[in-house]
């Protein structure tokens, strides 16, 4: 048995805490919220993020941060990718000198485009090689279900990573590692870039074989940028690369798919993000691998086009025509170019 904190209290988090009670574990998530906090430990749910779920009775919630993280074995990160920094500033002085540090956050820090674990290491510098993150195909509505479910954890140590492994697998969650941190946090982040364009082509009514083109030279550019980055190649065809790439990309769960599919119907990026209760990561995504693209001149056909209409108020029809009649190329070669 572990002694865990779980710093956020949305869908994902909650239901990573709710997993990690199930395997025998001390676990407190951090809830910004009074009523949030409360109602984990009254009612059993959080209802604002997973309905009528029921909770583990065991799990525990705090709003106070130095309660949750003081003398834990384990912190865990369930934030959105803009409140990363300052929820590690605000912990930092509550972290044990040898806990386990993993995040779960798929994005980037905006203005900077650093990955979450560059951020960890930036300011909590003297854990290092205890940083893991967690990613892979998850929606938090089925593994609260403990539907079977399978993620990846990588850390540039592997002791870190089979004990992270160890502490959150069991009979519905199965846990594999990955020695490549950079290739599982770019195929976890960039993924909700076409997942935002396969639900905006699924509400224009595009059909199949869209959606399978988009997913498959999505995968291409996800995997252009992370090659550039240093990643392995071969981790974009694994659970972080195409296998999030695909329940995000063909799943109602998807907040990316639903945001994409609302723009189709005309509605305002402001709009839909005022409607949507979370926090929908590949539109702050969609900047930054459109920055990305620049920095490492690469080819990202459809990020480019979707940032032309998230941002420069292009009309999707347009956008779509333009991916379409672009010059002609081979896709072998361009794949090994890019891989």
């Amino acid at each position: 048995m572990k002694r865990i904190a779980v710093i956020g209290a949305g869908s994902w988090g909650t239901v990573l805490a709710n997993v990690l009670v199930d395997n025998g574990h001390e676990v407190t998530i951090w809830a910004r919220k009074e009523e949030v906090s409360n109602e984990i430990n009254n009612v059993h749910r959080n209802r604002a993020y997973l309905g009528e779920a029921e909770l583990h009775l065991h799990l525990k919630a705090d709003t106070s941060l130095k309660n949750v993280v003081f003398n834990k074995e384990v912190v865990l990160f369930a934030v959105p990718s803009h409140a990363m920094r300052e929820m590690l500033t605000q912990v930092k002085p509550y972290v044990h000198s040898d806990a386990l540090l993993i995040h779960a956050t798929k994005g980037f820090e905006q203005e900077s485009w650093k990955r979450m674990s560059e951020l960890i290491a930036e300011e909590l510098p003297q854990w290092g090689e205890r940083i893991v993150v967690l990613s892979g195909p998850s929606h938090a509505e089925e593994v609260i279900k403990r539907s079977p479910t399978t993620v990846v954890v990588a850390s540039s140590c592997q002791h870190s990573a089979e004990l992270t492994q160890t502490i959150f697998i069991n009979s519905y969650f199965r846990v594999y590692t990955n020695p490549d941190v950079v290739g599982v946090e770019i195929g976890g982040a960039l993924k909700n870039i076409i997942a935002l364009a396969t639900g905006l082509a699924d509400g224009l009514g595009y059909g199949d074989n869209a959606r399978a083109a988009l997913m498959t030279r999505g995968l291409a550019e996800i995997a252009r940028v992370g090659t550039a980055m240093g990643a392995e190649a071969i981790t974009f065809v694994g659970l972080a690369g195409v296998g999030d790439l695909i329940g995000t990309c063909t799943s109602k769960h998807s907040r990316n798919w639903r945001a994409g599919y609302a723009i189709s119907q005309g509605k305002s990026l402001t709009e839909v993000l005022s409607e949507m209760k979370m926090v929908v990561e590949g539109v702050k995504t969609t900047r930054a691998g459109h920055a990305l693209k620049e920095k490492y001149n690469i080819e990202m056909p459809i990020t480019e086009q979707l940032y032309a209409v998230l941002f420069q108020g292009k009309d999707p029809k347009i956008a779509v025509e333009d991916l379409m009649s672009r010059g002609k190329t081979r896709e072998l070669q361009e794949m090994a170019q890019g891989w």
